[in-house]
């Protein structure tokens, strides 16, 4: 008798959904005539689209928003995090005209940007999309039966017809039958092109089907075969010619990523020869194989490259027709320490650390590193590197706006093109989870692992590597008051009645002095003067100055009057500003707490209590567990007995 399998449910589970899967895929499969396909045609012209357009549109279709001006493409958004700028220039000066036929769909597209910077992903996110967009109704394609090169069916339309063919369908048509189809439409179909039989494909990298990937070899071995096609010799006593293109082997990249996108890894590095071809595809929209007139081809080609062989390349005075084109989209480094977290977070989710508890803030200490060795040091008077990094992440800085911010973006159009990368950062962290031989690290744990590595970093020079543990202490202090704010955060929610007690306080205080009015003592019903001292007490902690505490308690006012109007009460959390102050100045009093908890060895059980509720709650509400919650604690209790 079998035993019931335990994982049994889950098994059949993954087949259904295989045959579910295979059960979508046989039902997006087509076949018809070239009849039958003008018919689909006449009432879906989207179908007879070419690769430009077909990778425009499958990126709009996935939709997009516009923030401060700036275009967020959703089809990028969960994958490409912080080059926002550059994705709407990609899409808005590449992808966009080359899909209207403006000439920069002749120009190779060159994705230029230091290492791991996510020239890579894009390129990836492109092809994943395709294989994605041809399975719905506006990203069919459709392909002459039996050919190689799933050539467009439109080209079985003679030359001299051409013309009537835009009239009456609104589609214009670019490209030759191939010789491989030339041939068959004589002697498989007589001539009669409505009978060619067609049949929708679905692109797919790895059946080679419209998505194609070239990686160069060594230059002494590097075969145009690979890109091109080649003969079949052993079907040439079969055919009788070498220019029989059924002796030919339409099966280099080229051909197999017909209608789609080909990808070129580290293109410059190709010989000339290939580099030629690629020339004549782009710009006449075909290339030249075996011994056939030229083969019309439609593909977006795409390559990416490095800032260093960028340059070498264009000194090279044999490389200018080359050269000009070639469209280039630098692709920099991200600039937004957000941003730069949410990386670490996707490299973490998609690598074996898992398992990990990393404590909050820890990327973001790494992340804050990162940003500042990709800066360069503003110009502008009154601004360092670390309000610059704040700015760019969209933070407040007193005394700047979003002017100032743009104006530091032209300042260094090459910002982001250095740095540290995402890569290197995440190998340091894999290296203190690895060391620590814990289930968790922390923020001090990440930034000691970086500091280490710098030395191991061979291509840092003795400048940058002084400089970047210069960064390395901006982000222990930045680290520090984040810490701190942590805890005082944790604490005064435990004292959350006393920082009631003293919000109301103080609301008492600047309304008598806002209406010029005496305050009376509850117990007593002496007549007082407002407290000068306690509402300044509260209103430095968040660095109001004494010429600004005028202002600054008419508009608590006016927010207490509005609420009072509409019949709200003013709460603990309805001004940003005050709940800070009064939560800096409550902490502040309770500092000592802190101090004789974390450093006595037999601290009183009344401040024990506090500091176990305070663990509790940095565990339940803030995402640390035990360890990380004790570690933060009595980390920060270091920090103000120093």
């Amino acid at each position: 008798m079998n035993k019931p399998n335990p994982t049994g449910g889950n098994r059949m589970d993954i087949l259904n959904k295989v045959k579910r899967y295979r059960k979508e895929e046989h039902e997006l499969k087509w076949e018809g005539t070239f009849a039958d396909y003008l018919a689909i045609v006449r009432e879906r012209p989207i179908v007879a689209q070419m690769a430009h357009s077909r990778v425009y549109n499958m990126i709009n279709s996935s939709g997009l928003t516009e923030r401060n001006g700036q275009k967020l493409y959703h089809f990028f958004g969960e994958e490409i995090f912080g080059l926002e700028t550059s994705i709407e220039r990609l899409v808005e000066e590449y992808f966009h005209p080359a899909a209207k036929r403006l000439d920069v769909r002749k120009r190779i597209l060159l994705l230029m940007g230091p290492v791991s910077g996510g020239k890579s992903s894009i390129v990836t996110l492109l092809k994943r999309g395709l294989e994605s967009y041809s399975k719905t109704d506006d990203g069919a394609v459709y392909a002459i039966k039996g050919c190689p090169m799933h050539e467009d069916p439109l080209h079985l339309i003679p030359q001299h017809l051409r013309a009537d063919f835009t009239e009456e369908y609104g589609i214009r048509i670019e490209g030759s039958l191939s010789p491989l189809n030339t041939m068959r439409l004589e002697k498989e179909y007589g001539g009669r092109i409505e009978d060619v039989l067609v049949e929708r494909i679905l692109f797919s990298e790895d059946k080679r089907v419209g998505i194609g990937t070239f990686t160069p070899s060594d230059p002494k071995s590097q075969d145009i075969a690979d890109l091109t096609g080649s003969i079949d010799f052993s079907t040439i006593a079969e055919f009788g010619s070498e220019s029989d293109p059924r002796a030919y082997r339409f099966d280099g990249e080229l051909n197999k990523a017909n209608r789609g996108i080909m990808e070129f890894q580290e293109i410059l590095k190709l010989d000339e020869k290939f580099l030629w071809h690629l020339l004549s595809l782009t710009q006449e929209g075909n290339f030249k194989a075996g011994r056939f007139a030229l083969i019309s081809a439609d593909e977006m080609i795409v390559a990416h490259t490095n800032e260093t062989e960028y340059r070498s390349f264009i000194s090279n005075k044999k490389n200018e027709a080359l050269h000009s084109r070639i469209i280039v989209m630098p692709i920099p480094y991200n600039l937004k320490v957000s941003q730069e977290e949410r990386i670490y977070e996707k490299m973490i989710r998609d690598s074996d650390m898992n398992h990990v508890h990393i404590a909050p803030h820890a990327l973001r200490a790494a992340a804050i590193f990162s940003i500042l060795t990709r800066l360069e040091v503003p110009k502008k008077q009154g601004i360092d590197i670390v309000k610059k990094m704040r700015l760019y992440d969209g933070e407040s800085v007193e005394g700047f706006n979003q002017i100032d911010v743009e104006e530091l973006n032209k300042e260094f159009p090459n910002e982001g093109m250095n740095g540290i990368d995402p890569r290197y950062v995440i190998n340091r962290i894999s290296s203190a989870m690895i060391r620590k031989e814990v289930p968790s690290i922390n923020a001090l744990d990440v930034l000691r692992a970086l500091k280490d590595g710098l030395d191991q970093h061979a291509s840092i020079s003795q400048e940058n590597r002084e400089k970047y543990l210069n960064y390395i202490a901006v982000a222990r202090k930045e680290y520090d008051e984040i810490a701190k704010k942590e805890i005082q955060k944790a604490f005064v929610y435990s004292y959350e009645e006393s920082a009631i007690t003293l919000m109301d306080n103080y609301l008492d205080n600047v309304e008598a002095f806002c209406n010029k009015n005496k305050l009376r003592d509850p117990l007593t019903g002496e007549e007082m003067n407002p407290d000068e001292k306690l509402m300044r007490s509260i209103e430095e902690q968040i660095g109001i100055s004494e010429n600004a505490k005028k202002a600054f308690r008419e508009e608590i006012l006016i927010r207490l009057s509005a609420y009072a109007r509409k019949g709200k009460r003013f709460e603990y959390n309805s001004h940003e500003r005050l709940r800070e102050a009064i939560q800096k100045k409550l902490f502040a009093d309770l500092k000592d707490v802190v101090k004789i908890t974390t450093s006595s060895k037999t601290p009183d059980e009344s401040h024990l209590k506090k500091v176990n509720e305070v663990v509790a709650r940095l565990i339940d509400e803030h995402g640390y567990n035990s360890t990380s919650a004790n570690e933060l604690l009595r980390y920060v209790g270091s920090l103000l007995n120093r």
